[in-house]
């Protein structure tokens, strides 16, 4: 495991919390989304916070 800061490991959950976010938020807004456009975009965001989620728990491990 990395040796973080206590600072870096604050600011870490703080990224982690608003990526987590993020992923709930996009996922609600696609299936809202009437326009089948905006519900695939809406899609692929919520899959990119999902990998920055992912990348962000890398550095816990």
């Amino acid at each position: 495991m990395t040796n973080l800061t206590q600072k870096e490991l604050s600011a870490l959950e703080d990224m982690l919390n608003q990526e987590q976010l993020l992923v709930k938020k996009f996922q609600n807004y696609a299936a809202q989304a009437q326009d089948p456009q905006i519900r695939t975009t809406a899609e692929q965001v919520a899959g990119r916070h999902k990998q920055h989620y992912s990348t962000l728990m890398g550095y816990l491990y």
